[in-house]
Order: C-alpha cells, then sequence, then structure tokens
C-alpha cells in the first residue's frame, strides 16, 4: 500500500516522515503519473494559492479532482483543508479547489504569523492522550454541513492573540467526511503520529 503526498510545495518531508515512522510507504506526488495505484494522498500545509497555481502548472489538477471525486481518500492539513474545502471566503477569485468537504472556511482566520499560537486538542477517536495543535495561519471554520464529522473542537480561550475579533473555543478544527479528513493546522510538526494514523486507517477502511 502506497500513500502520496503532494509535493509541490509545504510540509512534504514531514508528512514523509510521518508516514516513515508508521512503516508506511509514502510516494511524493508531482505530476499525474505519481497518482498511479495510490491508496490515499495527503495535502500539506503551505500557502494554498501557490498550490492552486502549482497544482495547474504541473497538470495534477483535474487528475488529482478525478481521483477525489472517485473517492480517493485524502488528508488535507491548514492549506490542504483549503484546497479540500466546498466554501473558501478570502480566497482569490481565480484560486482553484477541490470542494470535496462540505465546509465553509476563510483563509488566514486566526490572523497573520505573528498571531500563530499551540493548544492541547482532544480528538474524537484518537485514544491517549491530548494532541497538540500547532496553527500558523491557520483557517477558521464558519460553518459545517450536517454531513460533517466534528472530531475536535478549538477549546475556550485557546486563541487569544493576532487581529481577528470573534474567533474563540468551539471552532472546528478536525473534520472528516467520508473518505475526507482535515485539519486546521499542523500535525505533521510535531512527534505526535495519531492523526496520521487515523489517515492510513482510513486508507484501509478500518475506520
Amino acid at each position: 500500500m502506497t500513500i502520496g503526498v503532494l509535493a509541490l510545495q509545504g510540509d512534504v518531508r514531514e508528512h514523509m516522515a510521518a508516514l516513515a515512522d508508521l512503516g508506511e510507504v509514502g510516494r511524493l506526488v508531482s505530476g499525474p503519473a505519481d497518482l498511479v495505484a495510490l491508496a490515499g494522498i495527503i495535502l500539506p500545509g503551505g500557502e494554498s494559492t501557490t498550490l492552486s497555481m502549482l497544482l495547474e502548472s504541473s497538470g495534477l489538477l483535474d487528475p488529482l479532482a478525478a481521483a477525489l471525486t472517485d473517492g480517493l481518500p485524502v488528508f488535507g492539513t491548514c492549506a490542504g483543508m483549503i484546497l479540500l474545502a466546498e466554501t473558501v471566503l478570502d480566497g482569490r477569485p481565480d484560486q482553484r479547489r477541490f470542494g470535496v468537504i462540505d465546509i465553509t472556511l476563510r483563509r488566514n482566520g486566526y490572523g497573520r504569523q505573528v498571531a500563530s499560537f499551540e493548544c492541547d486538542l482532544n480528538v474524537a477517536g484518537i485514544e491517549g492522550p491530548s494532541v497538540h495543535a500547532v496553527f500558523i495561519r491557520a483557517p477558521v471554520v464558519e460553518a459545517v454541513s450536517p454531513d460533517i464529522e466534528v472530531l475536535a473542537t478549538l477549546p475556550d480561550h485557546a486563541y487569544t492573540g493576532g487581529d481577528v475579533r470573534n474567533v474563540g473555543g468551539g471552532r472546528p478544527v478536525v473534520c472528516r467526511q467520508g473518505p475526507v479528513l482535515v485539519t486546521a493546522f499542523h500535525p505533521e510538526l510535531t512527534e505526535d503520529r495519531r492523526l496520521h494514523q487515523l489517515f492510513v486507517g482510513m486508507t484501509k477502511g478500518e475506520r
């Protein structure tokens, strides 16, 4: 079984390392041929507008969209979450996305780089201690459809800084809809592999 990591920009090496730690085979995906025989794919954090342009220039946009529509399991973190969302507020008019998870989010909703923060989360389906989450220019989920499983929400008072008002506890930060898993933060930047393990289980039909 091979899991792809979109290798156009962003935290590519960190996701590959997470897969290796779990004993899984990872493949760098930079062109359409790299999509063949994947069990799932990870869309990493990075810069969502840049990733959108690189997906087009690499020829990956349409074949990846077709694979996701056909049910290829996908895990999107931060910018990857933006690429997968149905509706994106404050995005560029020409920004492309896949629209395979029915959520509405706002780019950089927690503020600029200086407003980055960390907190501990209780994630449904993850056993053991809380998950430490690193938020960097993270998207804010404004709405989810009834079909969305909200696996974790931002704890009250976790976000205390930045230049955004009315962003408090209760915001969804880990969501799932069928074969699509997304996080507003960067699980690849910690040594905790449990969210990656959850996704690996999804690719094997275990969860």
